[in-house]
């Protein structure tokens, strides 16, 4: 599969999201959580995951709104024209500030755990050895 779409896997909220995903909006992405991929053989660095969902394909990598955008005009006809929208550059520049606020939140969100507010370091350290 040549297209990755990355989340976190340790936050509730983001993976009630990607179920969303995968079962309502088909993709020829691989939608896995980042703490399973190969960041390395993605080229893309835990810092970039960590900070906002990840779209990868060959020539292509986008993050946050633009990564969802991507992903909606690589689904199914009637997705297609939610993500042409999303990726104009007036909307996209409205969408960034609200993906960070509902990334920000995402903890306070249904679904969402305390663990969601924390960065992956601090999640590893809590975990224990």
């Amino acid at each position: 599969m040549d297209h990755t779409f990355l989340y976190d896997g340790d936050c509730a909220f983001c993976t009630q999201s990607a179920q969303f995903l995968e079962k309502h909006v088909r993709t020829t992405a691989k939608v896995t959580p980042w703490q399973w991929a190969d960041l390395d053989a993605l080229g893309v660095t835990q810092d970039e995951a960590e900070a906002a969902v990840i779209w990868i394909e060959p020539g292509l990598t986008r993050a946050g709104p633009d990564a969802i955008a991507v992903l909606l005009r690589r689904a199914q006809w009637y997705w297609k024209p939610i993500g042409g929208v999303l990726s104009l550059k007036p909307v996209s520049w409205l969408a960034w500030p609200v993906y960070r606020l509902i990334s920000r939140n995402r903890h306070k969100l249904p679904g969402g755990t305390a663990a969601c507010s924390l960065p992956q370091a601090e999640r590893d350290r809590l975990a224990g050895p």
